[in-house]
C-alpha cells in the first residue's frame, strides 16, 4: 500500500526529507501564495466550445475536433512543420485553457486570442516567443539534485543495488528499464529520484522523490515533489511517447509503469498526483490515444478516481482495470508473477449506457460487499465518534449542518473540512459570510493546533505545509446568484477534481432578486440543485443552513432546519451543533446525527471547545461514551434552572437510550 506524506520542507538553503537534509542551492526557496478560484463575473469570463468554434471560423483557422480539445495548426510554430504533425496547438473544450506541445506556450482563452491579434498585426513569432531567459528557483533545485543523484543501474557496489531495489519492491525490473526511464539514487535521501523531463525530453523540469522506510513487514512511502505538488505535471515516462503509439495505460504511481513497461511492452504514464487529480492541463498530450486503460490501484478509492478520470478524457476510448483480490496493483501483480497483459484485456469499458442489468452491476456489488470499509469513506482522524456513527466521508452525499446562532458552527465545519483534507481529500470552501482570509487564518490554527500570533517564527513552516493541501475557495461573498456558484463549482471539479464542497451558508443563495418570489420555493430550488450537483458529479456537498427562531431552552430537531421540509428530505445525513447554554458558566457543546442514509445509525457525542487553537476535541474522560437517540418525534429532556443541584446536571448530561455497538478500530 502507498501512504504518501508531504513531508518536504524548506530549511534556509536546504530540503528536509525524512528528517535528512539535502543540500539544494544557495538561493532562498520562498513561497507561492495559495490558489483560489476566479469568480465568473471578474476579468476571465467562461468561454463555451461553440463560441471558440465561431471565433476560430471568424479568424481562418482550421481545426478538428478530438476527444476533449480542439486541434489546431500552431501559431507559435517558426518552422513549417508536416501537415500531420501541424496541429499541434490544443483547446480544452470545457475552459479553453490552450497548450501548444511543439513551443510548450500554454494560456487560457484570452490569451490565445491576444495572442492571434497580435499576430494579424504584424508581430513576429519570435517576439511572441520572447521570454526573460531566467531559469525558476525550482528547476535549479531540481538540477542540483538530479546531478548528485547517481544512476540506480550504476551504483558502485552491486549489493547495495540490489537492497534499493528489494526495498522498493522492483528487485525484477530489469536495469534495462530503469536505464530506459532515467531512474537515479539519492544516497543522502535514500530516496529514488523520478525525473520531469519535456515532453521532447531536453530540458530538465522538476523531480519526484521516493523514499521507503520499512515498518515491521509493510513498507511506510514518502514521496515529494519539486516544483511543489500543486506545479508538478509530470507525465512519467511522457518523453519516450511515439507519435505512432494509439494506446497508452496510465497508473498511479512511477513504480507500476517501470513493471507494467517490463512485462507487457506498452507504452505507459504515470499520472503526477495519483489517484488524487487529473490536471486539465495534461489532457492534450494524451489526445493522440485512441485506446486509454486506467491502472490506478487495488482499492475502492483507486477505482472512483478511474472512473472519475475517465469522464475528462472521454469514457468511449478508456477501460478501466477493476479492483479486486484477484487485481493488485501494477507493481504487486508483477512481483507476484500475474499476467499482466491479460489483466489489461479483460479491464472493462468506461462508457455507460442508460440501461444496464445486474449481470453488468455484479461485480461492483460484490466489491462493494468485500470492501466495506472502504464503501463506507474516508474516515475522519479528529472525530472518532463520527466515524462511529457516519462510518466514513463519501462522495456524491449531500450532508446538511445546522446549529444556533453563535455556536461555533464555521468554526466546527472548518475543522471537519480540513480533516479530511489532510487526509487528500480535494476540498472547495464557498465562504459567504466570512472573508477567506479570517477563514484561512482559522484553518492554519486548527492546522498547527497553536496560536501562531504568539509564534510567528514558526508561521512560515506551518504556511508551507498549508500550502501544500488540495485546498481551494471560491471569492464569491455575500449574497451569489445560485446558478453562478454551480459554475464556479462544476469549473473547480473539472480542474482540480474536487470531490468535497462546503457552502457556508445556504441563506446567501437567496440573494435581493429572490424578494419577489416565494423563498421557500426558492429554497427547495436550490437544494434540489445542490442535490442534483452532488449525484452527478460524484462530490460531497457540505451544506450549512442556519434553525428556525425557536425557544431557545428547546433542543434543535431536524424540523428546526429553516425551510420546508425538503432540506432534510433530499440530505443524505443531517447534522446538529447542540449548544446547552448554562446560567452558571460556559455550555456544554454535542454534535447530534439525526438521519445517516448510508446504515442508519443516529446519535449524539460531546463536544470540548479548544480556545487556543480552535478546534473542537471529544473529552478523553472514560465515562464520556457514545449515545444513541430517540427519533426526532420524542420530547427533548427539560433543562435544569439556574442554581440547580448536581442530580439535574446529571440528567442533562445522559440522553435516555442505550449504548451503540462497541468501538470500533479507526485509521488515523
Amino acid at each position: 500500500m502507498w501512504f504518501p506524506v508531504h513531508s518536504f520542507r524548506i530549511l534556509s538553503n536546504c530540503w528536509s526529507f525524512g528528517g535528512r537534509r539535502i543540500l539544494a542551492s544557495s538561493h532562498t526557496c520562498r513561497h507561492y501564495k495559495k490558489e483560489v478560484l476566479p469568480s465568473p463575473e471578474g476579468p476571465v469570463p467562461p468561454v463555451s466550445v461553440t463560441e471558440i468554434r465561431q471565433y476560430l471560423r471568424a479568424q481562418d483557422i482550421p481545426f478538428h475536433d478530438g476527444y476533449s480539445c480542439l486541434h489546431t495548426p500552431s501559431i507559435f510554430v517558426v518552422e513549417k512543420q508536416e501537415v500531420r504533425h501541424s496541429y499541434s496547438l490544443f483547446i480544452d473544450k470545457t475552459t479553453g485553457h490552450f497548450v501548444c506541445t511543439a513551443t510548450l506556450i500554454e494560456g487560457n482563452w484570452q490569451d490565445f486570442q491576444a495572442s492571434v491579434e497580435l499576430k494579424h498585426n504584424g508581430v513576429t513569432l519570435s517576439e511572441l516567443l520572447k521570454t526573460d531567459g531566467q531559469k525558476d528557483q525550482a528547476s535549479e533545485d531540481a538540477q542540483h539534485i538530479w546531478e548528485r543523484a547517481l544512476p540506480l543501474w550504476e551504483l558502485l557496489d552491486e549489493q547495495e543495488t540490489q537492497e534499493v531495489k528489494a526495498l522498493f519492491g522492483i528487485s525484477n525490473v530489469s536495469h534495462t528499464i530503469l536505464k530506459r526511464f532515467g531512474v537515479r539514487y539519492l544516497r543522502t535521501a535514500q530516496a529514488l529520484v523520478f525525473p520531469w523531463f519535456s515532453p521532447q525530453g531536453t530540458s530538465l523540469k522538476g523531480l519526484k522523490l521516493l523514499g521507503a522506510e520499512r515498518q515491521g513487514k509493510t513498507v511506510r512511502y514518502v514521496e515529494n515533489t519539486l516544483p511543489r505538488p500543486g506545479s508538478y505535471y509530470n507525465l512519467f515516462g511522457l518523453p519516450l511517447i511515439s507519435r505512432r503509439d494509439a494506446e497508452v495505460v496510465l497508473t498511479g504511481q512511477e513504480l507500476d509503469v517501470l513493471a507494467l513497461h517490463q512485462a507487457t511492452g506498452l507504452p505507459t504514464l504515470a499520472l503526477p498526483r495519483g489517484i488524487s487529480c487529473l490536471p486539465p492541463t495534461l489532457l492534450p498530450y494524451l489526445e493522440q490515444f485512441k485506446r486509454i486503460t486506467l491502472w490506478l490501484g487495488e482499492d475502492l478509492r483507486a477505482w472512483e478516481a478511474a472512473k472519475l478520470f475517465a469522464r475528462k478524457l472521454n469514457p468511449k476510448r478508456c477501460s478501466v482495470v477493476q479492483p479486486s483480490d484477484q487485481q493488485l496493483r501494477p507493481l504487486e501483480a508483477f512481483t507476484h508473477g500475474l499476467n499482466l497483459t491479460k489483466i489489461l484485456r479483460a479491464a472493462l469499458p468506461a462508457g455507460h449506457k442508460s440501461i444496464i442489468s445486474f449481470r453488468e452491476l455484479r461485480e461492483e456489488v460484490f466489491g462493494e460487499l468485500a470492501n466495506a470499509e472502504q464503501v463506507a469513506g474516508v474516515k475522519w482522524a479528529r472525530f472518532p465518534e463520527m466515524n462511529r456513527l457516519l462510518k466514513g466521508h463519501r462522495k456524491g452525499e449531500l450532508t446538511v449542518f445546522t446549529g444556533p446562532t453563535g455556536s461555533g458552527k464555521t468554526t466546527f465545519i472548518s475543522e471537519y473540512a480540513l480533516d479530511l483534507c489532510m487526509q487528500g481529500v480535494n476540498t472547495l470552501w464557498g465562504s459567504f459570510e466570512i472573508n477567506n482570509v479570517r477563514l484561512a487564518k482559522v484553518m492554519l490554527t486548527q492546522f498547527a493546533m497553536e496560536r501562531l500570533e504568539e509564534q510567528l517564527e514558526d508561521y512560515d513552516e506551518w504556511a508551507d505545509r498549508f500550502e501544500d493541501l488540495p485546498l481551494y475557495f471560491m471569492t464569491f461573498h455575500g449574497h451569489q446568484n445560485i446558478k453562478t456558484v454551480i459554475d464556479a463549482m462544476r469549473h473547480a471539479v473539472y480542474m482540480y477534481d474536487i470531490s468535497h464542497v462546503v457552502i457556508d451558508n445556504l441563506q446567501f443563495m437567496m440573494g435581493q432578486e429572490q424578494l419577489t418570489m416565494d423563498r421557500l420555493a426558492v429554497q427547495d430550488f436550490t437544494v434540489g440543485t445542490f442535490r442534483k450537483f452532488a449525484t452527478e458529479n460524484s462530490c460531497h456537498v457540505t451544506l450549512v443552513i442556519h434553525p428556525r427562531k425557536e425557544d431557545e431552552e428547546r433542543e434543535l430537531q431536524t424540523s428546526s432546519i429553516f425551510g420546508s421540509a425538503k432540506a432534510s428530505q433530499e440530505a443524505d445525513n443531517v447534522l446538529i451543533l447542540q449548544d446547552r447554554k448554562l446560567a452558571t458558566g460556559p455550555g456544554k457543546r454535542y454534535m447530534q446525527v439525526s438521519k445517516n442514509r448510508f446504515d442508519g445509525d443516529v446519535g449524539i457525542f460531546p463536544l470540548e471547545f479548544n480556545k487556543i487553537s480552535l478546534t473542537f476535541s471529544t473529552p478523553v474522560k472514560g465515562k464520556a461514551k457514545l449515545k444513541k437517540v430517540k427519533d426526532d418525534s420524542s420530547e427533548p429532556p427539560k433543562k435544569a434552572l439556574a442554581g440547580s443541584g448536581g442530580a439535574s446536571k446529571k440528567q442533562r448530561a445522559q440522553p435516555t437510550s442505550t449504548e451503540t455497538s462497541p468501538d470500533r478500530s479507526v485509521k488515523p
